[in-house]
């Protein structure tokens, strides 16, 4: 089965020949290889490329054991630049190669070569790759199935869609699976096998007990706002296990490197500053968050808001956690100060959006409750609440507006109501 990413596709295709080297980064098993040596080869081959000017290796097939040498590498492509004419280079998972920066430095030198590689950490995102780049690095990050994009493959009505897509995620191989054990037991085994066996071994974790548990809790707190001190306590209160702070970040860090997490920072609106000892996480896919807590705790409200960030950063939007101060006066006359929530704040270049995840408002004070932190952010940007049953959209007087989530999701211009 051929499932389309033409956003990421159109992203390639717009970035031929401009002098950068194109870098697709993102999660293993995301589509990243699918992307280069599938969708933009038949790209390449629909506008006229002979396919003798595609130079395509991947670095994970031990057949190319000697390319991950780096002058192994460089005389590989340059025996086969055989012409003045436009050659491409696809390099797949180059970070396994020694030096590739100084590889991919030296392919900008060769005027008729157009280089695209994929990774799968973020030292492609490092400032110390940018200075090996000299700004000569795009970066393309490429994210498991939108709920849009796992809908165009799926047999089915959305609302099934919607149950099978936060029970398993947006892994493109679970297509090829059938019925939920087998699907269950992939995502099990490819956690186990493949993610946290690439985090164990590239960072040295002797202690892969604790590193387990801390994943587990930070799959089981998806939407809770905490730091590594509080995390820290929590090893030392309920599993007796005493785990500095300090080593709780370091951890963290690794889970982000490796692209199964995202960490979004509290950011106070009105005093327009971030917060940044409070934070929230986000896994990437989540169906790899129900496998590492063995497809237990799946609590609908807690899946759809992270679903909802998921979204959000597949549409180009950094995304923060937000709050709001505000102020009332209590039965004694007292000032009291109260911080209100607000679960994304969307920016991308001047826009920006309130976005709150509301599994279910089932009267009108859980309604009111959830509308009061967007009203006192109390400014002009646009105002969501999404919701988890099907509901035609609306607006209020206010101008704040109700979603249900599947329109939210299936719309990729859903901010735009």
């Amino acid at each position: 089965m051929i499932i389309e990413r033409p956003n990421y596709l159109n992203r390639l295709i717009n970035s031929k020949h401009n002098g950068l080297i194109k870098v697709v980064t993102g999660l293993r098993r995301s589509g990243k290889s699918f992307l280069l040596f599938q969708l933009f080869h038949r790209h390449l081959i629909d506008v006229g490329v002979d396919r003798s000017h595609i130079i395509e290796i991947a670095l994970d097939d031990l057949m190319n054991e000697r390319l991950l040498n780096p002058f192994n590498m460089l005389t590989f492509i340059r025996e086969r630049v055989i012409d003045d004419q436009q050659y491409y280079v696809l390099i797949d998972e180059v970070q396994l190669m020694d030096r590739f920066t100084d590889v991919l430095n030296s392919l900008l030198h060769i005027p008729n070569v157009d280089t695209y590689v994929t990774g799968s950490n973020s030292r492609f995102l490092s400032s110390d790759i940018a200075t090996e780049f000299r700004g000569r690095g795009e970066q393309i990050h490429i994210f498991p199935l939108s709920f849009s994009e796992f809908c165009s493959a799926y047999d089915g009505d959305p609302r099934d869609a919607w149950k099978e897509y936060y029970t398993y995620g947006g892994l493109p191989m679970l297509f090829s699976l059938s019925g939920d054990e087998s699907k269950a037991e992939y995502l099990r085994n490819l956690y186990r096998t493949v993610y946290l066996k690439d985090v164990l071994e590239r960072h040295r974790i002797k202690n892969e007990n604790e590193f387990d548990e801390l994943t587990s809790i930070l799959a089981s707190s998806i939407g809770g706002v905490t730091n590594p001190t509080k995390l820290s306590k929590t090893f030392n209160s309920v599993k007796h296990v005493n785990v500095s702070s300090k080593t709780i970040a370091r951890y963290i860090g690794y889970l982000i490197d490796a692209f199964l997490v995202e960490k979004s920072i509290r950011y106070n609106i009105k005093g327009k500053r971030y917060i940044n000892t409070l934070a929230k996480h986000y896994f990437s896919d989540l169906g790899l968050r129900n496998a590492i807590l063995g497809f237990r705790q799946q609590e609908e409200t807690h899946l759809m808001e992270n679903a909802i960030y998921n979204e959000l950063r597949i549409r180009g939007f950094n995304v923060d956690v937000g709050c709001v101060e505000q102020k009332t006066t209590n039965a004694q006359g007292n000032t009291v100060r109260k911080l209100l929530e607000v679960d994304f704040v969307a920016n991308r270049g001047n826009r920006r959006y309130y976005v709150q995840s509301a599994f279910a408002m089932p009267s009108i004070e859980k309604e009111q409750q959830e509308k009061r932190s967007l009203m006192a952010a109390d400014d002009s940007f646009k105002k969501f609440i999404v919701v988890g049953n099907d509901i035609k959209a609306k607006r209020d007087e206010s101008g704040i507006v109700t979603m249900g989530v599947i329109d939210f999701m299936l719309n990729p211009d859903s901010l735009d109501y």
